[in-house]
């Protein structure tokens, strides 16, 4: 059988004669049509650091592609920043384009019938995104990372985006002087690569390796350094090695796999986007996984990498400190890895990590050993209660207490919030409650760094709680619980808080608690009515109009309920 899906048909006779032609206007030879197709989804752009330093990874896929005996077809992914759309009307696009993307991928592989994909992304969105669109298409593929980010540099202190937005909050809370402020601003991005601590975008790309859908040490290096170039090469390679052993997305992407990414998820301390995700990524995958299988990982997975937000590291550090394999590898030990999964190179997790240390260097400590972890079990912990039957999130690594109960202040927007925050209004002991953010209703589910940034800035990061029906960044910390559903614009009971309510957080009993009697809480949903849709054309109602709830990963093809 060809190697090339297209070319059993190209080679049909006449009436295949103008798809060949199309081909030889590109330059084509008669024999190509016997090498498989292979797509290169290149997510260059200038509109963030994160990805404006991918072409050049995008041109070393297209040389390997050639010389592996494939050819390559390029095409264009979009990309949202986030952290320059952070509390705009802008950020309401972020998550909208991770459906995007994956239709972009999905489109192209399928409209020009391709034989493998090489995706190419650096940004939070593009990551989930491809992978969605490469499950959907299901033809050999491999995500390719585009690396992060090295740190700024201030008065001996490493910087990262997130330096930027405490910044903000030191700054008005008088606790920082402006000329510290302007330079931390200046010098907290020094070149290209993604916001460089644990947030979405590193934890995307490590669960990606720990999923099998990228090379082994491929997800922590820098975009500066020649290394990543030799990795795109080879992930180029794998792909049309893929091709000829059919192995695709959806052998690699099962149950056990998704709970191997979870795992490190936890292990490494990873963002609270990456529950949203795998619940989109799994139902692209056909798999039966659900928010509860999270907090169920989450109970047997110490955290053992100390990095930030929370901690003191960034992703470079951890992959000169041995990266995701030895993580991995210390998992697989401790029995909390499946190890006979396959992966993209054609082995399993087990073989991948044979000759990895059983131990981390005693050297460094940004990956502690499993009997001295930083937490007893997994940072992201699924809340539940009146206020969120579904589910919601909550990260709670370093917090010394992840208890609350004190009086609601309600906020119908993020914009109102943030200035209440900025006018010094919110007090320790409040429990900030934002809604009508979630993917109906923002819609798209804008993330709240500006509010979460501004209270870590003034010292309120631990004795004020903050819940949402939207999400958070990557780089948030603090007594937060995101992606509170069901959510307020179909009516959840965050649509029904008032001011002054009280409202239990509890991460140790899991809990997430409107402390008002049934009976008002009934009362208020009788006399509640529907918002109306805040867009009626355009990308942002498409969204608002299928998205799934947030329980369900957002995803915008959830029809049959299943």
């Amino acid at each position: 059988m060809s190697l090339n899906r297209r070319s059993s048909n190209i080679t049909q006779g006449v009436a295949r004669a103008p798809n060949r032609s199309m081909y030889y206007g590109m330059g084509y030879k008669t024999e190509d049509f016997q090498k498989p197709m292979v797509g290169v989804a290149n997510g260059h752009s200038t509109i963030t650091p994160c990805n404006s330093g991918l072409q050049r990874l995008a041109d070393a896929a297209v040389d390997a592609l050639k010389a592996a005996g494939a050819n390559p077809q390029i095409f264009g992914t979009p990309t949202i920043s986030d952290g320059m759309a952070m509390g705009t009307e802008g950020m309401k696009y972020s998550l909208v384009s991770r459906e995007v993307i994956a239709d972009c991928v999905e489109t192209c592989v399928g409209g020009q019938w391709m034989d493998g994909v090489v995706t190419i992304g650096g940004c939070d969105k593009n990551m989930p995104g491809a992978m969605m669109g490469m499950l959907r298409a299901n033809v050999p593929g491999i995500f390719v990372y585009g690396g992060t980010i090295l740190p700024g540099k201030y008065k001996g202190q490493d910087l990262n985006i997130v330096s930027v937005f405490e910044a903000v909050g030191e700054f008005t809370a008088g606790r920082m002087s402006e000329e510290d402020f302007c330079e931390i601003e200046k010098r907290a991005i020094p070149g290209t690569g993604s916001c460089g601590g644990m947030y979405t975008a590193n934890t995307m790309s490590s669960s990606f390796e720990a999923l099998g859908m990228s090379l082994p040490a491929a997800s922590c290096a820098a975009n500066v350094e020649d290394e990543i170039i030799d990795i795109t090469r080879r992930s180029a390679e794998a792909v049309v090695n893929a091709i000829k052993l059919d192995l695709k997305p959806r052998d690699i992407v099962t149950r056990k796999s998704i709970e191997n990414a979870i795992a490190v998820i936890m292990a490494t301390g990873g963002s609270t986007n990456a529950v949203l995700h795998y619940l989109a990524i799994a139902h692209c995958a056909g798999v039966d996984f659900t928010i509860d299988d999270i907090e169920r990982i989450r109970q047997k997975v110490p955290v053992i990498c100390d990095l930030k937000p929370s901690g003191k590291y960034l992703a470079i550090d951890l992959h000169r400190a041995g990266g995701i394999p030895q993580v991995m590898k210390m998992l697989l030990g401790a029995g909390l890895l499946h190890g006979d999964c396959i992966t993209i190179t054609g082995k399993t997790v087990a073989e991948n990590l044979k000759d990895v240390p059983d131990q981390p260097r005693a050297d460094q400590d940004v990956i502690r050993p499993l009997d001295k972890p930083l937490y007893a079990q997994g940072h992201l912990a699924i809340l539940k209660g009146n206020l969120a039957p579904e589910g919601s999130v909550a990260k709670i690594t370093g917090l010394k207490n992840p208890v609350i109960t004190g009086p609601a202040r309600v906020f119908d927007d993020e914009q109102s919030a943030l200035a209440a925050i900025m006018a010094k209004q919110i007090k320790a002991g409040d429990v900030m409650v934002l809604r009508y953010l979630g993917p109906k209703g923002g819609p798209g589910m804008p993330e709240m760094l500006a509010p979460t940034g501004a209270l870590i800035g003034q010292g309120l990061g631990e004795s004020v709680g903050l819940i949402t029906d939207g999400r958070f960044s990557g780089g948030t910390w603090g007594m937060v619980v995101g992606h509170v559903a069901p959510e307020a614009a179909v009516g959840g009971v965050i649509a029904l808080v008032q001011e002054g309510d009280s409202i239990t957080i509890d991460a140790h009993r899991l809990l997430l608690q409107l402390n008002v009697p049934d009976e008002e809480i009934a009362r208020r949903r009788a006399a509640w009515v529907a918002p109306a849709p805040r867009y009626t054309r355009g990308v942002l109602a498409k969204f608002a109009f299928n998205a799934a709830s947030a329980s369900q990963g957002a995803v915008l093809d959830k029809f049959d309920g299943k």
